[in-house]
């Protein structure tokens, strides 16, 4: 069985669209298939690929959370789309069941995807200035991604609790995280992205004299 070329194995979060393959075969389609037949890669969404790290079986699944990452940076590019809202929460820990809904933050509009990997999964792609969100990078099943903090999520996570259609768990989200963030992180946040009214709204709902500016 021949080897997964570099330009798969090396490529972010070991996620590429056929294109990306064309230096390596004169049919990527074709030969992405054959791989897919094989159980060593596997669809991602319409257009999309992945390749199964070395050391699982064809038995394995990504997080979504990972497959959402691997799927916009194959889109946008390394380090660009950003885990956010719900999604970013369930990757600090304060989300613990696993959903079907996946938002990253993106710099430019996409139509939601379908994801093929699974019986239900669906990635939200959400328009945001992606260089102005404070993010750090979170290792993921498939690799590294950028994820939103704990101050930038709950911001997110008030602003638009229905994102997602799961408003209860975005309020439980916030609740959870509240309590990491850093009073002066989060006014400076809501300053530099206009969001000092959903700051506001935020200590309403959720007092906390230790989160007091």
């Amino acid at each position: 069985m021949a080897e997964l070329p570099e330009a798969m194995t090396r490529a972010p979060l070991r996620t590429v669209r056929p294109q990306d393959l064309a230096t390596v075969y004169t049919q990527p389609n074709v030969q992405l298939a054959r791989l897919t037949r094989q159980g060593r890669v596997r669809r991602a969404a319409p257009g999309i690929y992945y390749a199964l790290p070395d050391d699982q079986d064809t038995a394995w699944l990504p997080t979504l959370e990972a497959l959402a990452a691997g799927t916009a940076t194959a889109l946008y590019g390394e380090r660009v789309p950003v885990l956010m809202h719900l999604t970013a929460a369930r990757l600090h820990g304060a989300l613990p069941r696993a959903i079907t809904r996946a938002m990253v933050a993106v710099p430019a509009q996409h139509r939601p995807l379908r994801v093929l990997d699974r019986p239900a999964g669906v990635i939200t792609f959400v328009t945001r200035d992606v260089d102005a969100l404070d993010a750090t990078l979170v290792r993921t099943d498939l690799g590294p991604a950028l994820v939103t903090t704990p101050e930038q999520t709950v911001l997110d996570l008030t602003k638009r609790p229905t994102l997602g259609d799961m408003p209860g768990e975005a309020q439980a989200a916030v609740r959870t995280l509240l309590p990491r963030c850093a009073p002066e992180r989060l006014d400076q946040l809501a300053r530099n992205q206009r969001m000092v009214r959903t700051l506001q709204r935020l200590r309403t709902d959720h007092p906390q004299p230790e989160l007091e500016p």
